[in-house]
């Protein structure tokens, strides 16, 4: 079986349900934009987190990743993306950490992530996450019927590239709806024009993880955390989205 005929596509009460997970994950980070980071653990982010995805009558889809024991992936500062919560980590003022949540309801599954500010933070980190942002809604606005998947790689590289920073190769955005991760892969970077042609029903977490330097990533000894080559910042933003005749529609807004 090819990947074209791998890639499932949802109905619009499949986009209804999908979304009604999104919308966990939307309130979740409005709850957490109202409390203070600073001098919380990730394990204890991770534990609150999961307690309000509970109350939402929901799961957190991430344990159902083989190997997998937390609620979320939270990464610090230069740590890219599946960073482990730990009772050893402590947020200080200054840091940024991106919290990815994936969230299940009645066997639908939905993908987020933001990077937040933890206190006060410095020009140079709040403009990263500027252009993080910009760079996924940059990312979402080339997912329309007959576009291609290389258009939304084209899109975001470009976009990147152009304010100075780098777009990670190693991990790509993914199909989602049915499992937390299915085809097609979703390439942060690449060429106009070329790869899958997007249909409408195609569901896709598109998750562009920015550097400020090199876009060479190592993955620590744990096996899941993956952090900058060189040391720096990195920050990203990520929105569950079908594509429907009328455009974009994010599922997790």
């Amino acid at each position: 079986m090819n990947i074209v005929q791998s890639i499932r596509l949802k109905t619009n009460d499949d986009l209804k349900r999908i979304a009604e997970a999104g919308k966990i994950i939307a309130a979740i980070f409005r709850e957490l934009e109202k409390i203070s980071l600073v001098e919380m653990t990730t394990h204890e982010l991770d534990a609150f987190i999961e307690s309000l995805i509970l109350k939402h009558h929901a799961r957190p889809s991430f344990k159902t990743v083989p190997n997998y024991h937390h609620a979320t992936c939270l990464s610090v500062n230069d740590e890219v993306v599946h960073g482990i919560p730990s009772k050893k980590k402590k947020l200080k003022e200054g840091d940024i950490i991106k919290i990815d949540i994936g969230v299940v309801k009645n066997g639908y599954f939905a993908d987020a992530c933001r990077t937040f500010p933890v206190g006060h933070i410095s020009e140079r980190a709040t403009r990263l996450i500027r252009i993080a942002k910009e760079a996924l809604e940059i990312g979402l606005d080339q997912v329309r019927p007959n576009r291609k998947l290389g258009d939304i790689g084209f899109a975001i590289q470009t976009f990147v590239e152009s304010h100075g920073y780098s777009v990670v190769r190693d991990f790509t955005g993914h199909g989602v709806g049915f499992a937390v991760h299915e085809n097609p892969n979703v390439p942060h970077y690449g060429k106009k024009n070329t790869g899958l042609i997007l249909r409408e029903g195609l569901v896709l977490a598109i998750e562009p993880m920015i550097n400020e330097g090199t876009e060479k990533v190592i993955i620590l000894d744990d096996g899941w955390t993956a952090m900058t080559a060189d040391g720096k910042l990195s920050a990203q933003f990520e929105h569950t989205v079908a594509v429907t005749k009328k455009g974009p529609l994010i599922l997790t807004d």
